[in-house]
């Protein structure tokens, strides 16, 4: 079952009140999955929130302008795709519709993100993210950290799911489709280059073993699949 959009077991005491390291790897030991991994991010980034997304004003007006500037072609950003700014990871509704490991993958993705600021800052961030070489058609600076996300993503559900993902066409494709199509304003639009990035880690993980290797079915949905909820950042 998916965890709820409002943390409201006892692990969100831990996430409100547990800020230390220390504190928050002793009590990792005793949570598994979600619970624990938000516990383990709020170890890292002390000041971690979920927020709603439909609560956010700035979401709104995010939405508001993706939608002007890519002619309607970005309309779900709002509803289905979840995003992270500063120390805020927003959650669309379609969070509670994934299941344990499609949450965990997008954590995961966002985690990637949260080092990325750290590393970069806020500012220095927002410009890599937003304007080199261009905001739309050319975002090669926008596409680089997004690769850097997705093959986090690729990983984990790797790991969580199997080396059935390896071989799936339609991940494949909608992982693509991220870079080259609208949802990140055409970021990358060079398929070949884009299935490149994408081939050479696979082939990477293919040297590698899954850490369930009982897991080998191959599920497409939720997180990358049929709902076509995704990872944004601003």
């Amino acid at each position: 079952m998916a965890a709820p959009l409002y943390p409201t077991t006892a692990w969100e005491a831990n996430l409100e009140y547990c800020a230390s390291a220390t504190c928050a790897m002793l009590t990792w030991r005793n949570m598994t999955g979600v619970e624990g991994m938000l516990v383990e991010i709020r170890s890292e980034f002390p000041r971690f929130r979920l927020v709603p997304k439909q609560d956010s004003v700035l979401m709104a007006s995010i939405d508001v302008a993706l939608r002007w500037l890519t002619l309607g072609k970005q309309a779900r950003f709002l509803t289905e795709y979840h995003t992270v700014i500063g120390n805020t990871l927003y959650l669309a509704p379609t969070w509670v519709q994934l299941d344990e490991v499609d949450q965990l993958a997008l954590l995961r993705h966002e985690r990637v993100h949260l080092r990325q600021r750290r590393r970069f800052g806020f500012l220095g961030l927002a410009f890599l993210y937003l304007i080199p070489l261009f905001p739309l058609g050319l975002a090669y600076g926008r596409a680089r950290l997004e690769w850097e996300a997705y093959s986090e993503t690729i990983r984990a559900l790797f790991e969580m799911r199997g080396s059935g993902i390896l071989d799936d066409r339609k991940l494949r494709e909608r992982i693509v489709g991220r870079f080259i199509g609208p949802d990140y304003g055409w970021m990358w639009p060079f398929r070949g280059a884009v299935e490149k990035w994408y081939d050479r880690l696979i082939s990477t993980l293919a040297a590698e073993k899954p850490n369930r290797p009982d897991l080998e079915h191959n599920r497409v949905g939720g997180y990358l699949g049929a709902t076509d909820t995704t990872t944004r950042d601003q």
